[in-house]
């Protein structure tokens, strides 16, 4: 009989959202730095320790941009052992086509016998069917998730949970040497380090003068579910059976001021004066990777993913106000 293996299969978007969420109260990733070989090496000796086998090979999944990829992704798929898998990111900034190609890698390799039991750093409802396939075909599957600030697994699926062989935590202490708050340089430069590849707040910029548009006025139908859920396709709050719904109160004043003082920090840590200019031109509409933030980070404040027309239009309407006051 051959050497058992294990294997670790990482969504990037899953894993920094939630980590920055841990970090700076906000899922802007770009609110974080990042010791991205620190952090991939930790997760591949949790998982080898835990199996008890040798890791076969680190699954990176992520997005990048039309014709690009930034510094990190070359730095990551340039790593020992670890195989960079990328997605596209639309014009709107929402990923596509990342969710397919880690679902499809996990059957894959379940069916051709290359490992025993597989790590899954996920929240992702959309990979419960293909962990359940992976299953059918003989291999163990253990959802690796990010522990929230009550050490309880951060964004996963209910389904994702039932399904999976077992759902464990990051190591706590790993997580937080790895991943730190960014600072404001005390003079912020207006280009990377890399000439032509552009900051995160850029980035954003850059989505918003692509697609200008005024604030959505839709309220989404009321489906119940169990658990505040991340997704691999917009990196914020999901549709269908897995948006959570609860009773509690309306957002408050001082609730969406927190949030959107959070999210506008967390984005000026990186923003040049000319990315404010820029976003400005924008207005009314909110960057769509902003709007993602501020949405979701008032949903899991509240607890509640059901947030009215009045909601969203108050908390796009504070976020311009203190955008404007920077």
């Amino acid at each position: 009989m051959g050497q058992s293996y294990c294997s670790l299969y990482v969504d990037a978007g899953y894993l920094l959202a939630a980590a920055a969420t841990r970090t700076t109260g906000t899922s802007l990733r770009g609110g974080i730095d990042v010791a991205h070989a620190q952090l991939i090496d930790s997760l591949a000796r949790q998982a080898s320790a835990d199996s008890g086998m040798p890791l076969l090979r680190t699954q990176w999944y992520d997005a990048a941009w039309p014709h690009t990829t930034s510094p990190e992704q070359r730095l990551i798929g340039a790593l020992p052992m670890v195989k960079l898998r990328l997605g596209r990111t639309a014009n709107d900034g929402t990923q596509k086509g990342v969710d397919l190609r880690l679902g499809l890698d996990i059957v894959n390799h379940a069916r051709h016998g290359r490992v025993d039991r597989l790590y899954l750093v996920s929240g992702d409802d959309d990979l419960t069917e293909a962990v359940d396939e992976a299953q059918n075909l003989g291999a163990q599957v253990i959802v690796l998730a990010v522990p929230n600030a009550d050490g309880l697994p951060h964004g996963v699926s209910a389904h994702l949970r039932q399904v999976a062989d077992d759902v464990q935590l990051i190591d706590a202490a790993a997580l937080d040497a790895a991943v730190r708050r960014r600072e404001r340089p005390a003079v912020v430069p207006s280009l990377t380090a890399e000439p032509g590849v552009p900051t995160p707040a850029a980035m954003v910029a850059r989505v918003a003068a692509a697609t200008p548009r005024a604030p959505e006025r839709h309220t989404p139908a009321a489906v119940a579910s169990s658990g505040l859920v991340y997704s691999t396709e917009t990196g914020g709050i999901p549709t269908g059976a897995d948006r959570f719904v609860t009773d509690q109160g309306e957002a408050s004043p001082e609730d969406i001021d927190i949030v959107c003082h959070k999210v506008v920090e967390s984005w000026r840590s990186t923003a040049t004066d000319e990315d404010v200019a820029s976003m400005r031109r924008s207005k009314p509409s909110v960057p769509s990777e902003l709007d993602r933030a501020l949405l979701l980070d008032l949903s899991a404040r509240l607890g509640n993913f059901f947030l009215d027309d009045t909601t969203r239009y108050q908390l796009r309407s504070r976020f311009w106000e203190i955008v404007d006051e920077t």
